[in-house]
């Protein structure tokens, strides 16, 4: 038996200056622990989640401690509908300040990107569901770094404070 699906680009929206984590986790709780691990990791984040429920009602589940953050996860998880699928839409911290507490949370299995640019998810969708294949996260490469991109990739970090 050959079963027949479909798949499906989905582009992921989300305010300016903001940065997306996706991934997958298995539980319900997932909500919560994730809630948590982002709010202790840093002091000035703001941030929305959705998870998608993957069994029972097969609810969208949300927090965070950001109305209109929120409202983004909630949108874009709608849009991906995928079983145990969830987003993070963040501010004021970057993805480098939580993803060691977020891959530590039990529940979580997978994150597919922590990025700040433009951001497709592929779907997959079959007779019982749907899931993610993987992700497109930016642009294609256009060459290699010369002497000049090096210097000035660190003056950058420098200047935001990760490099000394």
């Amino acid at each position: 038996m050959k079963e027949k699906f479909s798949i499906e680009i989905v582009q992921i929206e989300k305010p300016e200056d903001t940065n997306v984590i996706i991934g997958t986790s298995h539980f319900i709780k997932s909500v919560e622990d994730i809630y948590e691990a982002l709010a202790d990791s840093a002091p000035t984040i703001k941030f929305g989640m959705a998870f998608c429920e993957a069994s029972g009602p097969c609810l969208i589940r949300a927090e965070g401690n950001d109305e209109e953050l929120k409202k983004c996860a909630i949108e874009n998880a709608k849009k991906v509908a995928a079983g145990h699928f969830f987003i993070i839409v963040m501010k004021d911290a970057y993805p480098i300040n939580v993803m060691n507490r977020l891959k530590n949370v039990p529940e979580v299995c997978t994150i597919y990107a922590a990025t700040a640019n433009p951001l497709q998810v592929i779907v997959i969708e079959t007779e019982q569901g749907r899931g993610v294949l993987g992700v497109v996260d930016g642009y294609k490469s256009k060459g290699v770094e010369t002497e000049e991109h090096v210097k000035e990739r660190k003056e950058f970090l420098r200047k935001i404070g990760y490099k000394l």
